[in-house]
């Protein structure tokens, strides 16, 4: 699947079986590689087969030995997926284990206090967003980025039970940047305006929601960045003899660099979020290309191979931090070299 595919054109049921097939190829990426196998499996329709890999995952076996790095976070995906396929009590059992496990990491707090809230669930969701925000967010100065999901959550759960704003909810209306108030965004008369039998309201509410999500949306058919391929001078080199007809992708190195940054800065100025660049190396596009069942010299492979790298969290996020290193390896610093 090309980086760049919308969401909505995804063969899920494919990009999963291939997700797999990548993480027997690299067991060391396995954990991140079936969770985002089991989403596209969530997605194609089939949850029982979702369950089945996180199964997988929280069962340590000869294919999958070593421990998690996050089983809270495989716990609570498993959870809100068995809810969604009338799996209610094992889902609530689970939900319970992880709100008990107390985790660091605010995405499992999340995903089981929004299992909770969407299905009607709002104040055991209020508990569980409470729980996770007062475990990670007491006496810190400075919210991390990724408690503001946490935040915000639990800012709408508060405005559906009509509770009053206390300390959380107004620095969640300090975090949050949309043109659209957290206040207003989160008003519940807009949440029961879609059960309305006004078919005027129903169209107005889901034009104003399309408005307001359809960057989430856009960052979420992302779960990885839209990263770029490049070869390092010595790689691209073997490349090409190994398979001339890539020559025509790459017709000099110095194009080669020149054509990763330009589309960098094309797709930035477009508004796509969450850029980076991936190394390439002949031997894993080799194996690839063998996972694939293709020819190493179809260029067509080449943002397939890109985007496998990127899931497997190789990419380097572009553009580099003031100072840092350039992307291409040339040892001087960005703004000095392709940054100029």
């Amino acid at each position: 699947m090309r980086p760049d595919t919308p969401a909505e054109n995804v063969d899920h049921a494919a990009e999963a079986a291939r997700l797999e097939r990548t993480a027997g190829l690299y067991p060391e990426d396995a954990e991140a590689l079936l969770l985002r196998a089991a989403a596209h499996l969530e997605l194609s329709g089939d949850r029982p087969a979702a369950t089945k890999l996180y199964d997988r995952l929280l069962s340590p076996s000869e294919t999958a030995p070593a421990p998690l790095d996050n089983p809270s976070l495989v716990r609570a995906l498993k959870a809100s997926n068995l809810w969604e396929y009338d799996h209610e009590a094992e889902a609530r059992a689970i939900i319970d284990g992880v709100r008990a496990a107390a985790p660091r990491d605010p995405a499992p707090w999340v995903i089981v206090a929004e299992a909770l809230e969407s299905h009607d669930e709002l104040e055991a969701a209020h508990e569980t967003f409470t729980e996770g925000a007062r475990l990670l967010l007491t006496d810190v100065p400075e919210p991390p980025y990724a408690t503001h999901p946490l935040l915000y959550g639990r800012h709408r759960v508060r405005r559906m039970l009509g509770l009053a704003h206390d300390e959380w909810d107004t620095l969640a209306d300090t975090l949050h940047s949309m043109p659209i108030s957290l206040d207003e965004l989160h008003d519940p008369k807009r949440v029961w305006s879609l059960g309305s039998d006004n078919p005027a309201d129903l169209e107005a509410e889901i034009s104003r929601l399309r408005a307001e999500l359809g960057a989430y949306r856009e960052a979420l058919s992302r779960p990885f960045p839209v990263a770029m391929l490049h070869w390092p001078a010595g790689e691209l080199a073997e490349l090409i003899e190994a398979y001339p007809p890539l020559a025509a992708e790459y017709p000099s190195y110095e194009d080669h660099l020149a054509s990763i940054e330009a589309a960098l800065r094309e797709l930035a100025s477009s508004g796509t979020p969450n850029l980076g660049v991936v190394p390439g190396t002949v031997p894993s596009y080799e194996a690839f290309a063998a996972s694939e069942g293709m020819s190493p010299a179809d260029p067509t492979l080449l943002p397939q191979y890109a985007t496998t790298l990127a899931a497997r969290g190789l990419a380097t996020a572009w553009p580099p931090q003031r100072g840092a290193a350039c992307w291409c390896g040339s040892g001087r610093a960005y703004g000095e070299c392709h940054g100029r």
